[in-house]
């Protein structure tokens, strides 16, 4: 590699979203450094109620309501941000998987933390009471043909809804919608060849057409709140386009929640604009494991314990 390539090398982070969280997220973050402890703390008195407490000692089923688990992992992906960019460690762009669009705004100063992580608060609640327990289910979809995938949801449906909600990497594929519907989607990308087929567990439908009553209450949220231009690009989850101003990032709120996360030409896209390296900030690796599938020679680490920084550091000097 030479100088030049080397200087031109681009850093994304991206942030994780439902699905990565666990109890005992972001302890180290809080115990070692105190601007992650100062953001547990904000969250706890934007709240009003130990946040903090339920990330770090649980219990899991509470932690696992949506809307616990949305600001819980908000807190800890802004967290290890905070982290990072106290010890100047600095994106070239920036990205979120669903919920984590609101950790990369307030990374990119659009969104102030403490409306963050509010709104996250109710964008939880109204999800989860947009569908009844029981009535919405999701899919995964693993090695399904793509050219098979309209096929099958349009022979699922019968007058119910399935639809597409994570593209997630050329082998993943998720589904929501009906109970029913979705049931009969995995049946038939079963008999279509895909490797597996298998229902989550998740207390409601996220990302299709049934979350439009969400969508509606959580918009007067989001008119109410101040959105700033960016200072790091965002490419966003529901088109995939790079966003810099505030308007685009309200946007881009709204048009997620009953629109597919297309994650898959999110990274595509960032590899596009010459993003080679990513860090994933906040808990897990999930989107580590997907960039793997996506992208072989796209360089990625992890940032959500404390352990993790030296080799963010080693992996971006």
């Amino acid at each position: 590699m030479t100088l030049k390539s080397f200087l031109l090398m681009k850093t994304a982070f991206v942030f994780p979203g439902q699905g990565s969280q666990y109890v005992g997220m972001g302890k180290s973050l809080a115990e070692k450094f105190a601007a992650a402890r100062a953001i547990f703390d904000q969250a706890d008195e934007a709240l009003g109620f130990p946040l903090s407490h339920l990330c770090f000692e649980g219990p899991a089923e509470t932690l696992q309501l949506t809307e616990n688990m949305q600001p819980a992992l908000l807190t800890v992906s802004v967290a290890a941000w905070q982290v990072l960019d106290d010890q100047n460690v600095q994106p070239d762009f920036v990205a979120g998987h669903s919920l984590g669009e609101y950790s990369a705004l307030v990374c990119a100063q659009s969104l102030a933390f403490r409306d963050a992580v509010r709104l996250v608060r109710k964008r939880g609640q109204y999800m989860q009471e947009a569908v009844p327990v029981g009535v919405g289910a999701m899919a995964a979809l693993l090695k399904l043909p793509a050219a098979n995938l309209d096929s099958i949801l349009a022979q699922a449906c019968q007058s119910e809804v399935v639809a597409a909600a994570n593209f997630n990497s050329p082998d993943q594929v998720v589904i929501a919608g009906h109970a029913g519907a979705v049931g009969r989607a995995v049946e038939l990308a079963k008999a279509a060849g895909a490797r597996r087929a298998l229902l989550l567990p998740v207390s409601a439908p996220f990302h299709c057409p049934l979350m439009e009553p969400a969508q509606r209450r959580l918009k007067a949220d989001l008119d109410a709140t101040e959105f700033r231009d960016l200072t790091v690009p965002l490419v966003n989850g529901w088109q995939a386009q790079v966003i810099r101003t505030g308007a685009q990032a309200r946007e881009g709120l709204f048009q997620q929640v009953p629109n597919p996360v297309r994650w898959t030409e999110v990274i595509q896209k960032l590899s596009s604009l010459g993003v080679t390296r990513f860090v994933e900030v906040g808990a897990g690796g999930v989107l580590t494991g997907l960039l793997r599938n996506i992208g072989g020679s796209l360089e990625s680490s992890k940032f959500g314990e404390a352990e993790d920084l030296e080799k963010v550091h080693a992996a971006i000097a």
